[in-house]
């Protein structure tokens, strides 16, 4: 796991696994946690790295309901509070379990084994869009649907940091899940563009931490390549064959 400071306030933390990032935001005596690494070893280390570099830890959140953003209960604790999107918590208690599931998936098929399984609990609904108070600010929330029917984007005014969940990745082409679509994922990217103008720094989930004029770019090429489907090109630096698969299952998604 590398560990980076985009800010005196905000820390990134990017998982060896899929370039999953962790984005850590600090405002006086609190600090939140959002999304998480992968691996076992990165989430034992990440309390520490809070406590090393003066973040109080104070509650998780994470940006939607894929099971690889939900993993901050293993790190800190079943009992930490953690927000979510009104959108992520009506899915969470409507497919209980999955995360979980689908994580024993993973550890199964990569022969990771760790001390617990993930246990969700409770979760707290927030109102998005909205703000959430931290310390002496507040967090701007802002919806991101469209990679999966939840989600919402972070953005950090005091900072200039966009955290944006699974869009504007400088590794993966935009990927359709179940229950996402096309249209919603084009007005996602819409609703972020003005937010990628005012940022110093957006954080994808997977992938370095971008400055806005690379986000912008990337946001340009995901709209065209979203518009033209079914056809259409991925982009040169995102044509890899693991892409490839995500290209093929979103022209049949959308074709559909």
């Amino acid at each position: 796991m590398r560990v980076v400071s985009v800010h005196e306030d905000v820390l990134v933390a990017t998982s060896a696994f899929w370039k999953t990032t962790c984005t850590i935001v600090r405002s006086g005596d609190e600090a939140f946690v959002i999304d998480s690494p992968v691996l076992p070893e990165e989430l034992d280390v990440l309390p520490a790295v809070l406590e090393q570099s003066g973040f109080p830890f104070t509650g998780l959140l994470a940006t939607h309901g894929d099971w690889d953003h939900l993993l901050g209960r293993l790190a800190f604790g079943s009992g930490a509070p953690l927000g979510v999107a009104e959108t992520t918590s009506a899915r969470l208690t409507g497919e209980p379990g999955s995360a979980a599931r689908a994580l024993r998936d993973f550890d199964d098929e990569h022969y990771v084994e760790r001390a617990q399984p993930l246990a969700m609990g409770s979760v707290e609904a927030l109102p998005v869009p909205g703000h959430l108070g931290l310390g002496d600010h507040e967090l701007e929330l802002h919806p991101a649907d469209g990679h999966t029917a939840d989600g919402m984007a972070v953005f950090v005014p005091w900072a200039h940091v966009l955290v944006c969940g699974d869009y504007l990745s400088p590794r993966e082409i935009p990927m359709i899940s179940e229950g996402g679509s096309r249209a919603a994922y084009l007005a996602t990217l819409r609703r972020l563009e003005p937010l990628v103008a005012r940022a110093a720094t957006v954080v994808p989930g997977h992938g370095e931490p971008l400055d806005s004029v690379r986000a912008l770019a990337i946001l340009r090429e995901d709209v065209a390549y979203l518009e033209a489907l079914p056809e259409g090109k991925l982009p040169l630096a995102r044509s890899t064959a693991a892409q490839q698969r995500i290209h093929a299952a979103n022209a049949e998604r959308v074709a559909a």
